[in-house]
């Protein structure tokens, strides 16, 4: 921006340039950034940001990710993995149920969000929630569980 336009050209030959005689324009009074929450700006931090300061819950030393890793899928998706085309043909012959291994897909459990449709399906997994079990027999599937 030009010399010009600056907004201190109008302030030229006023002694404090709009900033007041008493409280003078210092650089960082209350210090910089987040200083003195604890101490001169702690109304702020307990107004404005309560709870920011102190810990909370459990520590867990030397955490695996590894035995957390548990992948989901729903049940309103669980088609999905064979395909549409896959399901038609299955619906043509009755007698066959279609037999989908969630742990070839890389997931661990399911979970009984949505609607299935009305045809028999077979299913292995890790982890099955009772809901995703109910609404399988009741379409007339199986659930089959594996380490």
């Amino acid at each position: 921006m030009p010399t010009n336009l600056h907004k201190n050209r109008k302030k030229r030959g006023h002694v404090s340039a709009g900033h007041g005689r008493i409280g003078k324009h210092r650089k960082h009074p209350a210090g910089r950034g987040n200083a003195g929450g604890q101490h001169h700006n702690r109304i702020n931090m307990d107004k404005y940001h309560p709870g920011y300061f102190g810990k909370v819950g459990m520590r867990h030393f030397h955490k695996q990710k590894n035995h957390y890793h548990c992948p989901i899928i729903n049940l309103d998706k669980l088609w999905t993995l064979l395909g549409e085309d896959k399901r038609l043909e299955c619906a043509k012959d009755a007698g066959k149920a279609p037999v989908i291994d969630l742990t070839d897909h890389g997931i661990f459990k399911l979970l009984g969000k949505g609607q299935l449709p009305k045809q028999p399906v077979v299913v292995k997994a890790r982890f099955i929630s009772k809901l995703a079990e109910k609404k399988i027999k009741e379409v007339g599937g199986a659930c089959i569980l594996v380490a």
